[in-house]
């Protein structure tokens, strides 16, 4: 075959590539004899049957497949020749209209277009300095967390004293939201339990619930934030006429040996002990992922190579896509509300550059030192996985046998965290004592989920705590 470099420019190459008329008749005279061997055919002996005949009943198929094979191979040798590392799967346009069809071979001429892996240096693991930042579990904290315990067990009791509404409080009413005047659509409620103070609805709205009597109906006037998931109401002004129907306190039970033998503990003692290793395991944690999100910062600034467009693209894509999805549904961070399209697209690009020269560093650090990712740890990733569908774990993992591609996800986070680990021992770690507010807080600067995880929110603790509970 005749290669031709159409270019050379940073990452990106081009070629023009031949395949000689010979070579593609050749390949297509053997496929046709095999062919003629197995077919069956009226009138002719089983494996006796013609060229001319197999040629002008399956020529043209023949060729369409011996052209695919070529070019397949064509660019695999061209890689393999050149040594050239695609940083994605190359693109093959074929330029000869129609090489040959059921007729006489011509030559195939097709043009590859390609983006390579960029050359990564090896940083020097022992000159990295990172701090581990840890915090010790405060009785404080856990009095906390056994208080909090406490109030998701209370109870409802009915209130029948002609009183105002206290925050905490839950009043049941009917309301009818409108807009200058005029009610809209998905304003109106019935018997709507709501908490006085709490949280989930617009701002300001619960708050204003404070002294509120059985049959009292009063109107409430709020703005609707400039956020707010249905567009048609964001940032508008409504009142909302709402009417006590039904309110109830909440009665906490004391924090003692009967709330932990309710719970199915011992003793008030072992409870603690319970709630002080789990938050001892959410420092830790965190610790972790201020530690790695450190290391990665530190990896970035040594990882100053070109990364190749076409891979930044795809996951610029990906974080828009998501980002999209974020401002539809009112969920998009503080520091975004601001801003105006082209920089946004600008700042998360640069995210989806960082990102795409971190995993090339990682993976090119995982595969020189050995770090795999062994199938026992690939069955642990699905168990796990799967474990979060309770019920439904038989046939998350029949998902995850049938789709092998499904569970080649969970391979990444598990090599990137091996990675990490093996470079964490060769690193210069200290170690720094903070307060557990500290260690939350985490240094001001903007993070992604991708690049060190998430701590976890209030939800998910409450969710843990409960559970251990």
């Amino acid at each position: 075959m005749q290669v031709t470099e159409t270019q050379s420019e940073g990452l990106k190459r081009g070629y023009t590539i031949i395949v000689p008329a010979g070579d593609i008749e050749s390949r297509r005279n053997a496929r046709l004899a095999d062919l003629g061997r197995t077919l069956r055919i009226p009138g002719f002996r089983p494996g006796k049957v013609p060229l001319p005949v197999v040629r002008q009943r399956y020529g043209a198929a023949v060729t369409a497949e011996v052209l695919e094979q070529s070019v397949n191979e064509a660019t695999q040798q061209l890689l393999s020749d050149r040594g050239l590392r695609p940083a994605t799967q190359p693109r093959v346009d074929v330029v000869s209209p129609d090489p040959g069809g059921a007729g006489p071979a011509k030559d195939l001429e097709f043009k590859v277009e390609l983006e390579l892996l960029p050359e990564i240096p090896k940083p020097d693991f022992s000159a990295i300095h990172l701090t581990r930042y840890k915090a010790e579990v405060a009785p404080e904290a856990v009095d906390r967390s056994l208080a909090e315990l406490a109030k998701r067990q209370g109870t409802l009791v009915d209130e029948t004293d002609d009183r105002g509404a206290e925050p905490g409080d839950l009043v049941t009413v009917d309301f009818t939201g409108k807009i200058d005047g005029e009610p809209f659509e998905g304003g109106h409620a019935q018997d709507s339990a709501i908490e006085v103070g709490g949280p989930g609805f617009i701002p300001g709205f619960t708050e204003q619930m404070a002294g509120l009597r059985l049959g009292e109906t009063r109107t409430i006037t709020v703005t609707f934030p400039e956020d707010y998931p249905n567009r048609e109401l964001a940032g508008k002004a409504a009142t909302f006429d709402v009417t006590a129907k039904k309110l109830q306190r909440r009665v906490i039970p004391g924090v003692n040996d009967e709330l932990a033998t309710k719970l199915g503990f011992d003793d008030l003692a072992e409870l603690r002990e319970t709630l002080t290793r789990r938050l001892r395991r959410e420092y830790d944690e965190l610790s972790r992922v201020r530690l790695k999100r450190d290391l990665l910062d530190a990896l970035a600034a040594h990882a100053t190579f070109a990364a190749p467009q076409g891979m930044v693209g795809a996951e610029f894509d990906q974080i828009w896509r998501r980002f999209e999805a974020d401002r539809q549904q009112g969920r998009l961070d503080e520091d975004d509300k601001g801003k105006d399209e082209e920089t946004l697209k600008a700042e998360y690009r640069a995210i989806a550059d960082r990102r795409v020269r971190l995993g090339l560093l990682l993976a090119e650090i995982g595969s020189a030192n050995g770090i795999s990712v062994s199938s026992e740890e690939m069955s642990r990733a699905m168990r796990t996985e799967a474990g979060r569908y309770v019920g439904q774990e038989q046939k998350v993992m029949e998902f995850f046998r049938k789709n092998p591609q499904a569970a080649e996800n969970l391979r990444g986070p598990i090599f990137e965290e091996k990675v990490v680990d093996y470079i964490l021992e060769l690193a210069g770690i200290s170690e720094q004592t903070v307060t557990a507010e500290e260690l939350a807080k985490g240094p001001d600067r903007p993070t992604t989920p991708a690049e060190a995880g998430a701590p976890q929110d209030e939800a998910k603790a409450a969710e843990v705590e409960e559970n251990e509970a």
